[in-house]
Formats: structure tokens, sequence, C-alpha cells
């Protein structure tokens, strides 16, 4: 089936693996990154990229004409710490940070006041929890429940109860996390975006992405006729692909680099049976 003409509705459905590319000039590859590209962890400051992924990354990077980028609810300063600093297009904060492929960059924030009114009452927030983890993002706060999931839904419910106190913040809700951010970007707008500038301009966006904040982005890339890939077990999503686990995400994406070089996409598929759609 012609990717154009796939009709995409939310499910729950097992989804079939992502196709490969025709040529190095048709993708653009956007990628979250945790959950997606790296397992997570408790402490997200904990996680490593290891060598075979970032020398991947980088040969992606040049097949594609440069035309791929992180977005990531971290920081761009936190995505170059862990990807040693590679300069790459990217979006940190679900957008909030824009970095875009010529080194130009954009920023949107919020008052001091504001800011420090979030602060305090996310601190205080966090404090009624035992085993809550607060993750500070400066403009932004993510309190992670990764180490006490039982109480997920009552931090979430008195994080929907605090938000309407704090005027220009919205809460993402996501895996075992709910983040205090700035209202007004999400990574659907910061991949639209991206797509607006070189090298991304006039190729079809592919978006990986595993949590509620990447549905966003499936959204956004509809009207291009983008790829979408869940990664994790299957849900609802706006998706039209799946893949397992950030192991299956690498082993994809080798076969990416494979079909990009070698110009041939089919002899990079796993199996000749395998339910894919062409592009």
């Amino acid at each position: 089936m012609n990717i154009a003409q796939a009709t995409i509705e939310p499910s729950d459905r097992l989804r079939p693996a992502p196709p490969l590319p025709a040529d190095a000039m048709s993708w653009a590859i956007f990628l979250d990154v945790d959950g997606t590209l790296l397992e997570f962890n408790d402490d997200p400051r904990a996680v490593n990229v290891s060598v075979s992924l970032l020398a991947l990354l980088h040969a992606l990077h040049k097949a594609l004409g440069g035309a791929l980028a992180l977005v990531s609810g971290r920081e761009l300063d936190d995505l170059d710490r862990l990807f040693d600093r590679p300069r790459w297009a990217g979006a940190g904060l679900h957008g909030l940070q824009l970095r875009r492929a010529d080194g130009s960059f954009r920023r949107l924030n919020v008052s001091p006041e504001q800011q420090q009114r979030m602060h305090q009452a996310t601190s205080e927030l966090a404090a009624t929890f035992d085993n809550v983890q607060l993750e500070d993002k400066q403009i932004a706060v993510a309190l992670h429940c990764r180490r006490a999931p039982e109480q997920f839904d009552a931090l979430r419910a008195a994080a929907e109860a605090l938000i309407g106190q704090l005027p220009g913040y919205e809460l993402q809700p996501g895996n075992m996390v709910v983040e205090f951010k700035p209202a007004g970007m999400d990574k659907g707008r910061a991949v639209v975006e991206l797509m607006a500038s070189a090298p991304f301009a006039g190729r079809v966006p592919v978006y990986l992405g595993d949590d509620l904040t990447d549905e966003h982005a499936f959204i956004s890339i509809r009207p291009e006729h983008g790829i979408g890939v869940l990664v994790g077990p299957p849900r609802v999503t706006d998706a039209s692909y799946s893949l397992p686990d950030p192991a299956a995400v690498e082993a994809w994406l080798t076969r990416v680099l494979n079909a990009l070089l070698q110009g041939n996409p089919r002899h990079a598929e796993p199996n000749a049976g395998s339910p894919t759609r062409q592009s």
C-alpha cells in the first residue's frame, strides 16, 4: 500500500514494522530518546549511549544529509552531554528549546516569577509522595514515579489539581511521569518547525517515539504523509507502525542506513514476507 493512501486510525492493534527508504533524500528522521533510543532508568542522568549507537546515528546523519534530529523532553544541553555534543538539529523540553541544522537556536521562556512559583509548588507536591523523583529542567519540572508506580494515579490527580494555579504552565503526562512545562509548545509543533527549514523541508518525516508526549508528533506528520513509529507494547496511538523496544529501533536504523548507503531498500529487510508498506 502506498503510504500516502494509508488511513491512519488510532487503535491498540499490533502494527507492522516500518518500511525502508527509497533513497537518501526522501526521509527526514526524528528520534525521541528515552524509551526509544535508550531504555528507561529510574535516574534520567544515569543512562548512557553505547559506542555502537552513537556511531550509527552519526552515520545516519551523514547519509541523510543532516536530516536527522533528536526530539526529547530533556534539555538540549543534556542531549549534547549524552550524545557527545554532536550539534545535530534537535528539540529539547518538548520543543521549548530548538536548534536547527544550521546551528540557529530559539527558546520559549516564561517570566522569572512564573518559574519561581512553579518550582515552589512542584517541590511541595513532590514532598507529599514517597519515592517520587523531581527532575529540575529550569523552566520545567518533571515528577517521576517509576520507583513507586502504584502512586502514579494519585500523583497525576494531584498535578492536575495544581496546574490550574500556575498561569503560563501546562501539564504533560508521560510514562510514569508528569511534567509541568510552559504552555504553547509540544513535540509535534517542534517537528513542524524543523520541517520548514533545510535540510528537512520537502522530505517525508519519519518519527519514532514511545510515550504520550510523542502522540503530538505522530499527529503533526499526517499532512506530509509521514511515518509514525510507536516503540514499545501495543496501545492506542496515532502511529502507523511499531517496533518493540530500543534494541529493535537500533536494528531497524541499521537496516535504514544499509538501504541508504546501498541504494536498494529490499536487500536490508529482515525477510521478504515481513508486513511493511513501501513508499
